[in-house]
């Protein structure tokens, strides 16, 4: 479980700096230059990766159970994460009208992400995970609406096309992963 602490601290901590420390993040970027600065970001990224990676890995070895879902919890988890999927794409997407009316649908997409995985994840190791996820994307959700007032952005309008676009390559990306790719890289199928 320490492991998968200290991944989520580094992870979620670098993922942070422009919410708790937005100038200093701009300084080090002029000082730096947007090469290095994204170099040092990534490598500690992939490093807390890695360390939640391994960190939940160890701690499903030997699982605390907190609760016990019930059976139909696997349906509203699924029809969450088809919702969460259609987020992120949304938000590279361009001109769709999902991006315009939530303007941060990939942060959005992780709040729904996780807050979905808690409800059919009884054990502690689950809980930590996808409760920090949930806590952090929702801090990251409104902090970058707060930003977006505070500079006066605006959003382009969507198009039918592009909206169509995000809402089906979501769905043809969850459905890959939902019944494929969550088995094969995760080891768990969430449709039996």
């Amino acid at each position: 479980m320490n492991y998968l602490i200290l991944g989520l601290l580094v992870f979620l901590g670098v993922h942070s700096i422009r919410i708790i420390a937005d100038n200093w993040r701009t300084a080090q970027l002029k000082r730096l230059g947007e090469g290095p600065w994204k170099g040092i970001y990534s490598l500690l990224s992939l490093a807390g990766f890695g360390l939640i990676i391994w960190g939940f890995g160890m701690a499903r070895q030997q699982p605390e159970v907190r609760w016990l879902a019930p059976v139909g919890m696997r349906h509203a988890t699924g029809l969450l994460t088809l919702i969460a999927f259609v987020l992120l794409t949304a938000g590279y997407v361009p001109r769709n009208a999902i991006k315009s009316s939530v303007h941060h649908p990939v942060a959005l997409a992780g709040a729904v992400w996780a807050f979905a995985h808690l409800l059919t994840n009884g054990r502690l190791a689950g809980t930590v995970l996808f409760g920090a996820f949930l806590c952090w994307a929702a801090v990251c959700f409104i902090a970058a609406r707060k930003r977006d007032r505070a500079a006066g952005t605006q959003y382009p309008a969507g198009t039918p096309g592009g909206t169509a676009a995000a809402v089906v390559a979501g769905t043809a990306v969850w459905a890959a992963f939902a019944f494929w790719l969550h088995g094969a890289l995760i080891g768990v199928r969430p449709f039996g």
